[in-house]
């Protein structure tokens, strides 16, 4: 949201609680998340810790076992908004 409190994204975004895993293939590995808002072109994900998460990797979702390729656009600490690719 601007400073006027208006919306600056293209697609709204809608609150969720869902179980998610950041998934690192070059590595082979995953670490788990919470997807706390969602639309199609990007999430707000809550992780343990954003130490080590790459600027690109695949968020895997629980509930559906979606598989959707994300860009980190912003960190604020245990916080990562993704856009997807």
């Amino acid at each position: 949201m601007d400073w006027a409190g208006n919306e600056r994204r293209g697609f709204p975004r809608h609150r969720v609680l869902k179980g998610g895993k950041i998934s690192f293939h070059q590595l082979g590995t995953s670490t788990d998340c919470t997807v706390r808002n969602l639309s199609d072109a990007g999430a707000c994900l809550i992780v343990a810790s954003p130490v080590g998460i790459p600027n690109e990797f695949d968020l895997v979702t629980d509930s559906d076992h979606a598989v959707r390729p994300c860009r980190v656009e912003w960190r604020s600490g245990n916080k990562i908004g993704v856009s997807f690719r």
